[in-house]
């Protein structure tokens, strides 16, 4: 069975729910206190062991790859002015050279498009995928353990109140495994009161390659997008699919009162920042 090395990034969203922000910055790019949101989700995968970060970018995304790249006159300033701090800190968030591919998804066509824009880079070998809008510390090394034990093909899921899965892709549950279980099916926002359980689809996969040849003919689904549920689905009758339960708690940064959340929660959890954003925060609560 071969181990997760390779992950993929979709950031060529157009992030049309932050305007005007976006309309010159990336949405991947806008901080969750001082780092950008795909830095953050690039650190937990670095932190499950992912080696090779593949990045599905399109127009004026140019600025991501320059975040992952050496800013030679700015290390240089730093270095002048003795601000040693500052530029380790920026060694350590370096990939190292050939960690980092780009590739372009030059139409608008859903997830599963941009995932099979990545089937080259990827190669002959499974694959993690993380959503970027999608924060959750620790879900993907979650993830590998449950590959590891299970093989196949593994999703992250969390559970929702039942009014709300309408609104979510979500599983069917089959033999529990503890923190994981067999899926037995899968349908993207199903209306409400049919939904087979409350377990979402929670942005990270990790995915056997045999579903890029789905992915190469699938018909659009839903949005008139190519859905990679839809591919999963198909890839479903051959291969097995686990649910793992992720423990802890996701932030979806698209949206943005969850992005307000998410810079709320890790400036609290920061030793520098926590304890005075804590007494603000409170005075200010107070205030209202």
């Amino acid at each position: 069975m071969k181990r997760i090395r390779k992950a993929v990034l979709p950031v060529a969203g157009l992030g049309t729910r932050f305007l005007p922000a976006t309309k010159a910055v990336p949405k991947e790019m806008l901080c969750v206190v001082d780092r950008p949101v795909v830095q953050h989700v690039v650190d937990e995968a670095r932190a499950a062991g992912i080696e090779h970060f593949i990045f599905v970018t399109g127009r004026n995304k140019a600025v991501i790859e320059d975040h992952f790249d050496i800013a030679y006159e700015l290390n240089r300033t730093l270095a002048e002015r003795n601000k040693t701090k500052e530029l380790e800190s920026l060694m350590r968030d370096q990939p190292q050279a050939g960690q980092t591919s780009f590739t372009r998804q030059q139409e608008p066509l859903g997830l599963g498009h941009a995932v099979w824009c990545a089937r080259d880079l990827v190669g002959d070998e499974p694959f993690a995928v993380l959503l970027p809008d999608m924060l959750s510390r620790g879900s993907m090394e979650q993830m590998i353990a449950a590959y590891d034990r299970h093989g196949g093909n593994v999703i992250a899921v969390e559970e929702v109140p039942e009014d709300q899965t309408h609104q979510y892709g979500i599983v069917s549950v089959g033999e529990e495994f503890g923190q994981t279980f067999e899926i037995t099916g899968m349908v993207e926002k199903p209306p409400k009161g049919t939904a087979p359980s409350n377990y979402i689809i929670s942005g990270r996969y990790i995915l056997q390659p045999e579903i890029f040849d789905l992915l190469s003919n699938q018909q659009r689904g839903a949005g008139n997008e190519i859905q990679l549920t839809d591919s999963m689905i198909r890839l479903m009758k051959d291969q097995k699919f686990y649910g793992m339960k992720y423990q802890g708690r996701t932030y979806d940064t698209g949206s943005k009162v969850g992005f307000l959340m998410a810079n709320v929660a890790y400036a609290l959890e920061r030793e520098d920042l926590g304890p005075a954003f804590r007494q603000e925060l409170e005075a200010f609560l107070r205030q209202k």
